[in-house]
């Protein structure tokens, strides 16, 4: 290969880049051209990928954290034969196009993660790691590898300045994730200017106190460099690596090269111009592509076909000797839950003393995982209060990857990246538990879940002001309507044992992230022989139990822990004559995707006295309590005091719910 057709390689990213920026007259094109021979390299001459399948398993993955580059991922997948056209490229940013302002999992091919939040691509790839040394340990096997490949990704300064970058990257060392390899887009620059301002640290120094291999390269644009220290991390099996690559943002730009400007502007006509004759490039067309640089970069195409092909050869071979294991293998890419996952599941008998749903949840957990055995997850430190362990499992440690407990330690932010970065990679369904109230530190990685639709479950225990003696800072109110809040999220807090059962069956079958609230607290175990099953927690809501008369003087909607206040105070309501109709409303989400004929069915519109019970903001209730209803809820922090005291002070008690009802219907 040479010298003069590699550096048109280079230019022709660049350019593509720059030219899609200043067509859409909006973008970021300093990060794709400072970045373009590194990324050149890791394309050409490491990545081990199939343009015509985006989806073969065992290709290399690849993270651009700095989402913001967007323009540099396009440039190379349509240049190495995604199916991607250069008209795609021309509508950068546009209404519909394939190709919007930063990348977006599902709807580019080739595109492995929604980027952009800085720092979040860089510790959902940890989570790719983690998923192939896992899959690799379970199906593996002497003679017949058939999981086999890197995680690699671009990363900036943002990235390495962000919070949950610092959790993920302990992780990975402490993992010691070998087949991780981060390129570093060291340009020293941020929108606000140089990074002298605010990132003076160490950076090769904190990642080598990581665990990490760490390597530097002076010169961005020293192919062989490069090329030198990709070489030498995938050598490097015990520890993931950072590559720090000293490169300069707006590379070839006469007046924006090392310029904040070139961050997040278009270059401008003039200045593009200017760029292009200093790079010796033709002044028109633009978005030019040299037949030379085609053809050089469209030899991915078979390139990429004939290792798949010899990775499907091996299978074949893998299937022979391995015939279960083959089969797991497709039912775990494919999402295929095996036949009879949920026999063991147990149905609680009916306990008014009871137990609180995260113990439920521990049982239900582990009735299911023996069969699913693709369940992995774990706990960020309180696995024994979140009740999230599987039992009889080892743990995934370095040493060990066939573990299916991970120990994420005292690291929510980077948890809930790394769930996400598991569930792209494929053959995973991962959990992850926290207490209620730290899903706050969990919530951009939650937000991005929802947006790419990946199946993760979330383990959110000590719900409620139920937390008790904790006080407020561990009690969690506005929780509950913020994860409400997130589209293409369910919400699910279940009331007792059963209806936890059933909304790990939700979770299992659901295609989208899913969340579990769950009380810390004792709550009765409904007799479901009195009262409506809880296999209807499917539908989100339903009548639990129904009044003494075909039409109910009102109706009381409950959720989790606040059902039983509700039960308590239909019984003390019916003493006085009043008939209320009992609702458990697990989930609004589920409910909201009934059709308009069920929801009536459950929440008549004739009867217009409603009281909704919860112990979070009131926020959002009002859909379902209308005008002539009252919400019971907290719109204030919590407090230190045993539950009990709480519960009766803060007005979650029957007593209460009994005097707002008689004060609805205008009774004394």
């Amino acid at each position: 290969m040479s010298s003069a057709l590699d550096a048109l390689c280079v230019n022709t990213i660049r350019m593509l880049s720059a030219d899609g920026v200043q067509k859409a007259c909006s973008g970021h094109p300093g990060m794709p051209m400072g970045a373009a021979s590194m990324a050149y390299v890791l394309w050409t001459r490491f990545l081990r990928h199939n343009p015509r399948n985006p989806h073969w398993p065992d290709r290399d993955r690849f993270v651009l954290s700095a989402g913001h580059g967007s323009m540099l991922l396009y440039s190379l997948l349509y240049l190495t034969g995604y199916d991607l056209s250069l008209d795609d490229l021309k509508a950068f940013r546009q209404w519909n196009s394939r190709t919007p302002g930063h990348p977006e999992y599902h709807l580019t091919p080739g595109v492995e993660i929604t980027t952009g939040p800085l720092g979040q691509g860089f510790s959902s790839g940890v989570g790719m790691a983690i998923a192939e040394r896992f899959l690799a340990s379970r199906f593996n096997r002497p003679g017949h590898t058939i999981v086999d490949h890197f995680t690699y990704g671009i990363v900036s300064d943002g990235d390495l300045m962000e919070g949950v970058c610092h959790e993920a990257a302990s992780l990975a060392g402490h993992l010691r994730l070998g087949k991780l390899v981060y390129l570093y887009d060291d340009n020293h620059i941020s929108i606000e200017g140089s990074t002298d301002i605010t990132f003076t640290e160490a950076s090769a120094l904190r990642f080598e106190a990581y665990g990490w291999h760490v390597q530097c390269v002076e010169d961005g644009n020293d192919l062989a460099a490069i090329e030198a220290a990709i070489a030498a991390a995938r050598e490097e099996v015990a520890r993931p690596s950072l590559i720090a690559v000293r490169t300069h943002i707006g590379f070839g730009s006469p007046g924006k090269v090392d310029n904040p400007s070139a961050h997040g502007e278009p270059l401008g006509e003039e200045e593009l111009r200017r760029t292009k004759e200093n790079l010796g490039w033709p002044l028109t067309p633009s978005f030019l592509v040299p037949r030379e640089v085609s053809e050089r970069f469209r030899s991915a195409i078979e390139e990429g076909a004939r290792r798949e092909e010899a990775w499907a050869k091996r299978f074949r071979g893998y299937a022979e000797a391995n015939p279960a294991l083959a089969r797991a293998w497709d039912d775990w890419m494919n999402g295929i839950l095996p036949e009879g996952w949920d026999r063991d599941i147990p149905v609680f008998e009916p306990d008014a003393k009871g137990m609180a749903t995260r113990a439920a949840s521990g049982k239900v957990l582990n009735a299911i995982a023996p069969h699913v055995e693709n369940l992995m997850g774990g706990s960020a430190d309180l696995a024994p209060s979140n009740k999230t362990e599987i039992q009889a499992q080892p743990d995934f440690q370095a040493g060990d990857y066939s573990g299916r407990n991970l120990r994420f330690g005292v690291r929510e932010h980077g948890m809930g990246s790394v769930l996400n970065g598991m569930a792209l990679h494929g053959g995973i369904i991962p959990y992850g538990g926290t207490f209620l109230i730290f899903s706050d530190y969990m919530r951009p990685a939650i937000r991005l879940a929802a947006l790419m639709g990946l199946k993760v479950v979330y383990v959110f225990t000590h719900d409620s002001i139920g937390v008790g003696e904790d006080g407020p800072t561990h009690q969690p109110v506005e929780q509950l309507a913020c994860l409400r809040a997130v589209p293409n999220m369910t919400l699910i807090r279940p009331c007792d044992a059963n209806e936890t059962a059933e909304a790990w069956k939700a979770a299992l079958q659901l295609p989208r992230p899913v969340a579990l609230a769950l009380t810390r607290q004792a709550v009765p175990v409904l007799d479901r022989l009195q009262m409506a099953g809880a296999r209807n927690l499917n539908r989100g809501a339903y009548v639990l139990k129904e009044a003494a008369r075909a039409r109910p003087d009102l109706i009381l909607i409950g959720t989790g822990s606040e059902v039983h206040i509700a039960l308590e105070a239909a019984d003390q309501l019916k003493e006085k004559g009043i008939m209320a109709r009992v609702v458990s409303m697990p989930s609004w989400d589920l409910f909201e995707a009934q059709d308009e004929a069920y929801r009536n069915q459950v929440l008549p519109p004739e009867i217009k006295v409603r009281i909704a019970i919860e112990a979070g903001v009131t926020q959002g209730w009002s859909r379902y309590v209308g005008d002539s209803g009252r919400v019971i809820g907290m719109d204030r922090f919590g407090a230190s005091a045993p539950a009990g005291v709480l519960y009766e002070k803060f007005g979650f008690a029957p007593r209460h719910v009994v005097e707002t009802a008689l004060s609805l219907l205008h009774k004394k």
